[in-house]
């Protein structure tokens, strides 16, 4: 058995021996290493030449009292700081309590010392030390793990910030952008570090123009992956992308026999549509998503499309079938597809912005740009919200049609 450093800190001669013939009588229990000091200023010396598990502290001292050492000890590092049993005189428990709520781990009245006290003392002052060494490193072992994990998450954000559209397609190809009949905007605002929105623009075959949006159920880890799922599945459906209904069709069936493996229910909402870059033929599909909205710049108007039956969610039902709508895009016009969290935003009374006020504002701002567009409604929704961050993920996909037929 290894003596445990012992650090008595009296100015008594006398009690200082009582002390060490008490620790003497308690070698049957534990062996002690004991040094002994007179002074404040000789007990802080020694505790920077040597390190001791256990102090045996007086409160009355010539130059400083208790309270000061224990100061200075508790100014010590964490893992160098010992465990101070306070000794007070008679009638002095105030000073006890003052102790205990400054760091020392116990105290006994030099009046009543006898070995069954010192030894309960002691044994409780070490095994507090012990429990609290064991909460600091589990607590530092905790704090690498978070920041391990939070760096992980901030890779997994930019890996998930890669899978938007860095740049848009253009339409005919081969186009510069500012000549693309087809152009494209988007807002994208998770409210965590990984987001459950998703929005992807792509060619399809015959210059026609892929835009998807989806809302994955809730936010974080598990709807960042399915988002990466669906990401995945789009790519692997590309050859029928042309066709509205099979597409989600096609992804459902792949998402929904994917999420049935996993313990918790898992669900997507969605939006595909295609648009003939030539023609302004627009074919979509919705997947229990927010319709697609067709602003009429010119005459300042704004329509709610939606297909003959919005279906269920994506990882629904396997067999689930998605009626195909169509509408005509004019030059001038942009189609805008959102998530919900655009719109499930509650003011202070619980009433939610809801499409109606959101139709009511493009119709107010439909002469603005698209961009501009995007952040006046932004704007006008955290006022109406009286909060400057929403409570869910939101995302804003808008095309704007610069000419049709050329």
């Amino acid at each position: 058995m290894n003596p445990i450093p012992l650090l008595i800190v009296e100015d008594n001669p006398i009690y200082a021996e009582i002390l060490q013939q008490l620790l003497q009588v308690l070698t049957t229990e534990m062996q002690f290493e004991v040094h002994w000091v007179d002074t404040a200023e000789k007990a802080q010396l020694a505790v920077k030449q040597k390190h001791y598990d256990l102090v045996l502290l007086d409160y009355r001292l010539p130059t400083a009292d208790g309270l000061t050492v224990l100061a200075s000890l508790r100014k010590l590092p964490d893992a160098e700081q010992p465990a101070v049993i306070m000794l007070t005189g008679m009638g002095r428990e105030e000073i006890a309590v003052e102790a205990m709520k400054r760091g020392a781990k116990d105290y006994l009245s030099k009046d009543d010392l006898d070995t069954t006290s010192l030894l309960r003392a002691i044994t409780s002052a070490l095994e507090r030390r012990r429990l609290e060494t064991d909460l600091r490193l589990q607590s530092a072992a905790l704090r690498e793990r978070n920041q391990q994990f939070q760096t992980d998450l901030q890779l997994a954000r930019e890996v998930q910030e890669a899978f938007l559209p860095q740049t848009y397609p253009v339409f005919p190809a081969g186009v510069a952008a500012d000549q693309s009949v087809l152009q494209f905007c988007h807002r994208y605002l998770p409210t965590a570090v990984l987001g459950g929105d998703f929005f992807d623009v792509f060619p399809v075959v015959g210059g026609q123009a892929g835009l998807l949006i989806s809302d994955v159920m809730g936010h974080g880890v598990r709807a960042a992956l399915v988002t990466a799922i669906l990401r995945a599945l789009a790519e692997e459906h590309t050859p029928i992308a042309a066709e509205p209904g099979l597409f989600l069709a096609q992804i459902n069936r792949r998402l929904t026999t994917i999420l049935q493996q996993t313990r918790m229910p898992m669900f997507a909402t969605a939006c595909y549509l295609v648009v003939d870059s030539q023609t302004g033929q627009l074919q979509f599909a919705q997947a229990g998503h927010p319709a697609p909205l067709h602003i009429h710049r010119p005459a300042g108007q704004v329509e709610s499309l939606a297909s003959a039956n919005h279906k269920p969610a994506l990882g629904a039902f396997e067999d689930a079938a998605f009626p195909v709508g169509t509408a005509t895009l004019a030059a001038g016009d942009t189609l805008l597809l959102y998530t919900d969290g655009l719109v499930d935003v509650a003011d202070a009374t619980g009433q939610l912005y809801g499409e109606d006020r959101l139709l009511a504002a493009l119709r107010q701002h439909a002469s603005l740009p698209t961009a501009q567009l995007f952040d006046t409604i932004l704007k006008e929704i955290r006022d109406f919200a009286g909060a400057p961050e929403f409570s869910d993920d939101v995302c804003l996909l808008g095309m704007d049609v610069k000419r049709v037929g050329q």
